[in-house]
């Protein structure tokens, strides 16, 4: 009875292991998470998510958020600021400086902190244009 009990015991041992690495599949990497932000970008945006958020869920990672609740006319994505503001100009709004940049700006959606509004939303929540991108007064 010995060696039917070892072979049993030796069979299961064997088949948690296969089953234990299989559950524990290798997490991507990095540059395997930013390729697949790459190929997939705009669709992963229309979505809500960032950059970070997508390579931290895909690394399989959890993220605190970086920015405070979001202040009234603020949002988080560039569709939902326009959708709020078919005909006016979407910024993003650093609200750490309390600039606004220009869609097509290098810093646009890039800030540690802030959020999308209208520009008009903007200005009057006490954000200005970056010091280069003033328009002039006419």
């Amino acid at each position: 009875m010995r060696p039917t009990f070892t072979a049993a015991a030796c069979a299961a041992l064997v088949g948690l292991l296969t089953l234990a690495q299989s559950a524990s599949a290798e997490p991507k990497t990095a540059r395997q998470c930013n390729s697949d932000w790459a190929a997939n970008k705009t669709a992963i945006q229309a979505s809500g998510k960032t950059k970070r958020a997508f390579v931290a869920e895909c690394r399989g990672i959890t993220v605190a958020p970086r920015q405070s609740p979001l202040d009234k006319g603020q949002y988080t994505t560039e569709a939902e600021a326009k959708a709020s503001c078919p005909s006016d100009a979407v910024v993003w709004v650093n609200s750490a400086s309390k600039v606004y940049h220009p869609s097509g700006s290098r810093s646009y959606g890039k800030t540690a902190t802030g959020a999308y509004m209208c520009e008009q939303e903007s200005t009057a929540a006490g954000f200005r244009a970056p010091k280069l991108a003033r328009r002039p007064v006419a």
